[in-house]
């Protein structure tokens, strides 16, 4: 997922996953079971990651995500804001494969 629009946001913050692929379905429930307190990734989700995705790459994509959790954790602490860096119609530059 490079770059969603904003009804790809708005439709993740509604908890629908319609319209992304099987994969990145995977990706976004494993985002939210690491999100739970305590965190949870049940053995059919695993079995469902790994389908889609290398042990390796398992492993960055959790740790990607626990450091993301980590962080929106953190700045609960000191009540961090966002920066704004996100607005509504944004455009973002799609990735160019390498040549």
């Amino acid at each position: 997922m490079h770059g969603l629009s904003d009804e790809e946001i708005a439709a993740i913050h509604a908890g629908s996953f319609e319209g992304f692929a099987p994969p990145e379905v995977a990706l976004l429930r494993m985002a939210d079971a690491l999100a739970d307190t305590p965190a949870n990734v049940s053995d059919e989700l695993y079995a469902e990651l790994h389908r889609h995705f290398s042990e390796e790459q398992l492993i960055e994509l959790a740790a990607a995500a626990a450091l993301e959790n980590f962080r929106a954790r953190y700045n609960r602490v000191f009540d961090v804001g966002s920066d704004g860096l996100y607005h509504k119609g944004m455009q973002f530059r799609q990735r160019q494969p390498a040549a």
